[in-house]
C-alpha cells in the first residue's frame, strides 16, 4: 500500500529554511497511469470521482485535462481508475 509521510529535517542536518519531503512511490499505479496517457479516464479518489484526459504522469501526481481546466491529483489519493 502507498504511504506518504512528509518530514521536516532538523536544522542540524540542513539549513533551517529547507524542508525535505519523503514519500513512497507506487510504481504499478504510475506505470498503469502512464499507459493511459492521452486517454479519457474516470479516477475515483478518496474525495470523489474525477473524469478527464490524462495529460502527464509523475511519481506523485497525475495531471488531468477537464472540460475547461486542468486538475492535479495526488496518486496517494487514488482509489481506482477506469479508462472510458
Amino acid at each position: 500500500m502507498y504511504s506518504y509521510h512528509p518530514t521536516q529535517v532538523s536544522p542540524s542536518h540542513v539549513e533551517p529554511t529547507q524542508v525535505q519531503t519523503i514519500s513512497s512511490i507506487d510504481p504499478y499505479v504510475v506505470e498503469a497511469l502512464m499507459r493511459l496517457k492521452g486517454r479519457c479516464v474516470l479516477i475515483e479518489t478518496t474525495r470523489g470521482a474525477i473524469e478527464g484526459t490524462i495529460i502527464d504522469v509523475k511519481p506523485d501526481h497525475v495531471l488531468l485535462q477537464l472540460h475547461t481546466r486542468q486538475a492535479c491529483v495526488r496518486i496517494a489519493e487514488i482509489v481506482w481508475t477506469m479508462p472510458l
